[in-house]
């Protein structure tokens, strides 16, 4: 079997006030509250859903 790779993703910053498309993002990424992580298979559209929110989030 072969093992995927994974990022771990930190909510950094509140959605609050954002484009609508960021905090779906943000909800599409499962991550709820400041602070919140939520583990992720490392796949070219998560890479992409990141780059477009990465002001509001830490990769860990």
């Amino acid at each position: 079997m072969t093992t995927q790779q994974t990022v771990k993703v930190q909510l950094v910053r509140s959605p609050i006030g954002t484009k609508e498309s960021h905090r779906a993002t943000v909800r599409g990424l499962g991550l709820r509250k400041i602070r919140s992580t939520s583990e992720l298979v490392d796949t070219p559209e998560v890479r992409g859903m990141i780059n477009k929110i990465a002001y509001l989030v830490r990769v860990l």
